[in-house]
């Protein structure tokens, strides 16, 4: 069955016995070089080691099918959403205008607008899995420890390790309240007119966030009460120290930073461009 729930899931993997605040870098370092270019190559090896990582993972697809689904039609919308606002942006990235189709009002296709999506494309798809490894092979407890260790507030590291526990607690609140209010009637499927829908969404929407607001102001004061952010220090259940393996991964991905900012040179900017 198809997990919903997108939170830590326990395995034994290389992925899951790098500490969190490595991971934390990864993803960073990972993010900015697949952000800052637009050079098919080097987008496609990142998309390739992506692959390679989330299989190392040993996370099967099956258990985040749903939300990489729901990732994916999002990705569709925003590539509408492109040529719709701009059919020639590629054309003007890339100095050249190769007719695919002719011409209907202000909207033709263009191999560059194509080759321009493809990399944007390219540039999320590369992205989501470390994205997800990030959220779902990263123990909350051990994520917070892990960031302290490198000198962030052990404040502000409860609170992410709050933030990431509570991540699945909003998604089932949401999937409970929908089940409860589609028993009532509530439709927000097609079959309601658009008006009726953005109606029914917002009814269940603001009995989340008042449930929030709820489990938010609980957590303070049972943290309060327990005297939290009183000393400098605190002690850690569970912590792990930095090994080889994780400056290897940071390493590794400096790298690809650094490879990233030479293209720019070679390409003479951030965009490959075959059209020359």
């Amino acid at each position: 069955m198809a997990n919903e729930m997108l939170g830590y899931i326990e395995l034994d993997s290389f992925i899951h016995r790098l500490t969190g605040a490595t991971k934390l870098i990864v993803f960073i370092l990972w993010s900015t070089a697949t952000m800052l270019t637009y050079d098919t190559r080097l987008l496609v090896v990142l998309l390739v080691f992506s692959i390679i990582l989330f299989s190392v993972s040993k996370i099967k697809l099956k258990e985040i099918i749903f939300i990489l689904g729901f990732i994916l039609f999002f990705l569709l919308l925003n590539n509408i959403a492109i040529f719709i606002f701009d059919p020639n942006q590629g054309a003007k990235i890339y100095g050249s205008k190769t007719m695919l189709t002719g011409t209907w009002w202000r909207y033709h296709v263009t191999a560059e607008q194509l080759f321009y999506q493809f990399n944007i494309t390219l540039k999320y798809i590369a992205v989501i899995p470390p994205a997800l490894l990030f959220l779902l092979t990263t123990q909350p407890s051990e994520f917070a420890a892990s960031l302290n260790k490198i000198g962030v507030s052990y404040r502000l590291s409860y609170a992410v390790s709050i933030a990431f526990r509570y991540i699945p607690e909003v998604q089932r609140d949401f999937k409970t309240i929908l089940q409860a209010q589609q028993a009532r009637g509530v439709d927000i499927s097609r079959n309601e007119k658009i008006v009726k829908r953005v109606k029914n969404v917002i009814a269940i929407i603001v009995p989340l966030i008042f449930s929030t607001l709820e489990r938010i102001e609980t957590i303070s004061n049972v943290m309060d009460m327990r005297g939290f952010g009183q000393h400098k220090k605190r002690t850690w259940y569970v912590g792990r120290n930095f090994k080889v393996a994780d400056i290897i991964a940071i390493v590794i991905c400096g790298v690809l930073v650094g490879v990233t900012l030479w293209l720019f040179t070679v390409n003479d900017g951030r965009f490959y461009n075959p059209f020359q």
